[in-house]
């Protein structure tokens, strides 16, 4: 049975967190920092879930039509974020947020931030706990994750919440030049941050940390038939 924490345990919990999960593992913006620290992670969990909000693990939630989403640990995400350098004020396209903390994040660093969630009760989800915490700016977005939404391009970043084994073609496109693209290639121990840069028309990646997330059934490899 979860425990609900006081204000004080909560600010208390997420100082702690920013200290020894992040500025420990080589996260060192203070934009991302500060951003981190005035988000309440909790406020993005189920309330049996929410002593949970500050652990450094991966926070499991299901919408209503019992679609389940995989928060990202907190470091992992915060690497994530910092690995794409994001500007004030650039455009971001956040795939597969689940209940909008990552969409929270980058809107406190100063983001214009579109979340694209591929059923109405997981965007739901995410609008109900952006719009409690007073992020009402972010737009809430329905559809193929793998499509992106086009409506909304280019972007300079696009921020994906999980594991990918295919090349994200499509997202890609919608990047403008100089956009990036973050996310985990590969499963388990073969998972791997990864950096896409868009110069041009020519798109290069780069590896950064080894990191384990969990896979995104829109990005999974398309079974091979043979007769």
């Amino acid at each position: 049975m979860g425990t609900t924490l006081s204000m004080v345990d909560v600010a208390s919990a997420r100082r702690n967190m920013v200290d020894t999960q992040l500025r420990t593992y080589d996260v060192t913006s203070k934009r991302l920092l500060d951003a981190v620290e005035a988000v309440d992670r909790a406020c993005f969990l189920p309330t049996d879930r929410q002593h949970l909000a500050y652990v450094d693990q991966a926070v499991v939630l299901i919408a209503a039509d019992g679609k389940v989403r995989t928060l990202l640990p907190p470091m992992i995400f915060a690497r994530m974020l910092q690995a794409v350098d994001l500007e004030m004020g650039e455009k971001v396209l956040d795939v597969a947020g689940g209940s909008g903390y990552s969409a929270a994040v980058i809107a406190a660093m100063g983001g214009d931030v579109v979340a694209l969630e591929e059923t109405e009760a997981l965007t739901m989800l995410a609008a109900s706990a952006l719009q409690s915490a007073g992020y009402s700016t972010v737009a809430s977005q329905t559809g193929d994750l793998a499509k992106g939404h086009a409506a909304g391009a280019p972007y300079d970043v696009i921020f994906i919440n999980g594991a990918i084994l295919t090349q994200p073609l499509q997202l890609l496109a919608q990047l403008r030049d100089g956009g990036r693209l973050v996310a985990v290639e590969g499963t388990g121990r073969a998972g791997r941050v990864t950096v896409y840069s868009k110069s041009g028309d020519v798109v290069g990646k780069r590896g950064i940390f080894d990191a384990a997330a969990a896979p995104l059934a829109a990005f999974a490899e398309k079974p091979v038939f043979s007769f």
